[in-house]
């Protein structure tokens, strides 16, 4: 997992709820003569929860990899904030001024505690040694207090995080990002392999990490992205095939014939 640097000289510029925060334009990608996006353009805004869905090959793993620094475009732009220039930055750096990604499958400290692991994701600097033996602020336990209440671990703070269940892995890996304070969480397929309660619980806590930050969703589960959706985008061979609200997207001729399989 990337830690994050806070003492940052890139300025996105100042966060309103509903001011866009990401905008990806024209972005093409190919392998081998294969184009995984093709001139994709979208838009997401701060305090919003977007889910993108697509078939497989669709470009949505290609679309979080160029956001995230992984994958250089053919051609396009992809911009962060007001002005930020994301191609010409590396992982790191990406990382550093606040997008951060979850993958599909968790990576947790496993012989260490829920809250240890979130000690370890935070943003200040965190040699593992260091971080091991020094003590942290009240500031910074009342982060991890609130970052447990808010995954619904918090009574499971000394459990190692090893013996947790899937989905409370995911939930703990959804926070040691949330400790790193990112503006734009990235999260691939969060509901996979959960039970029914764990699926209700995510959701919870992805719609209230959209209250004060950017959230990406790339899931496979229509039922759990018509719980959350406000806001769907649906690719296809690399483009947006639609957008709108999940009515429209499920009423949508193209959407049903090409996703739906109509």
């Amino acid at each position: 997992m990337i830690i994050l640097d806070h003492e940052n000289s890139h300025n996105i510029g100042e966060l309103k709820k509903g001011k866009r925060i990401l905008l990806v334009d024209g972005v093409t990608v190919s392998f081998d003569g294969f184009k995984a996006l093709n001139n994709l353009s979208f838009s997401i805004n701060y305090g919003e929860l977007r889910c993108i869905i697509g078939a497989n090959g669709a470009g949505k793993s290609t679309m979080m990899d160029v956001v995230t620094g992984k994958t250089r475009p053919d051609a396009g732009h992809v911009t962060f904030g007001e002005a930020v220039n994301l191609l010409e930055m590396d992982e790191p750096a990406i990382a550093q001024i606040g997008i951060g990604r979850k993958f599909q499958k968790p990576t947790v400290f496993q012989n260490h505690s829920v809250f240890e692991n979130l000690e370890l994701a935070m943003q200040d600097d965190k040699r593992f040694f260091k971080t091991l033996f020094s003590k942290i602020s009240g500031e910074q336990r009342d982060k991890i207090e609130e970052t447990m209440g808010l995954i619904g671990l918090k009574e499971l703070a000394k459990q190692d995080a090893g013996i947790l269940s899937h989905g409370q892995k995911q939930w703990l890996e959804i926070g040691m990002l949330i400790m790193q304070n990112p503006k734009l969480l990235l999260v691939d397929e969060p509901v996979a392999g959960m039970t029914p309660q764990e699926v209700d619980k995510t959701g919870e806590i992805l719609t209230n990490l959209a209250k004060e930050h950017a959230v990406v969703v790339v899931e496979h589960d229509m039922e759990f992205i018509r719980s959350i959706a406000s806001k769907v985008t649906v690719l296809h061979e690399g483009s947006v095939l639609a957008e709108g609200d999940m009515e429209s997207i499920q009423n949508n001729e193209k959407v049903r014939k090409v996703y739906l399989g109509e």
